[in-house]
């Protein structure tokens, strides 16, 4: 695989509930990742002392983070909408060359900052709200 852009890794909001998905306006630096807990069932039989986890247990996390500079564009009032109302809606996120990330996130947090001399920006942070689905390219 060659070196992508970074410009291209995209986040998609479901803009009515519907699947038209529309890329979050104004982001300018986005990150997508995955986690699992692990659970440990390590016991005085474990070969020499190590550490044992149990295989597929555990639970499955994404995380999806961005900033960018405030547009008021259609995503940013539906990305308000959906804080403020605490829906779970879809979101697709586009990682290039490789595939789509999609499923339901919460928006757990949405900052605005600005200076003086500058343009206002914002960052957003979502978890995952259920079972995700990868689609390869």
């Amino acid at each position: 695989m060659v070196a992508q852009n970074g410009k291209d890794l995209l986040v998609k909001v479901d803009l009515d509930g519907q699947g038209v998905f529309q890329t979050m306006a104004g982001l300018r630096a986005s990150r997508l990742s995955f986690n699992a807990e692990t659970v440990d069932v390590t016991s005085l039989e474990s070969t020499g002392g190590w550490r044992e986890l149990l295989k597929g247990a555990g639970v499955k996390s994404a995380a999806i983070s961005g900033s960018g500079i405030f547009r008021d564009a259609d995503t940013d009032e539906r990305a308000r909408q959906i804080f403020f109302d605490g829906d779970v809606p879809d979101f697709q996120v586009i990682i290039p060359d490789f595939g789509t990330v999609e499923g339901a996130f919460q928006i757990t947090s949405i900052e605005y900052a600005g200076t003086h001399d500058g343009e206002a920006t914002y960052e957003i942070s979502m978890s995952s709200a259920g079972a995700l689905t990868f689609t390869a390219i």
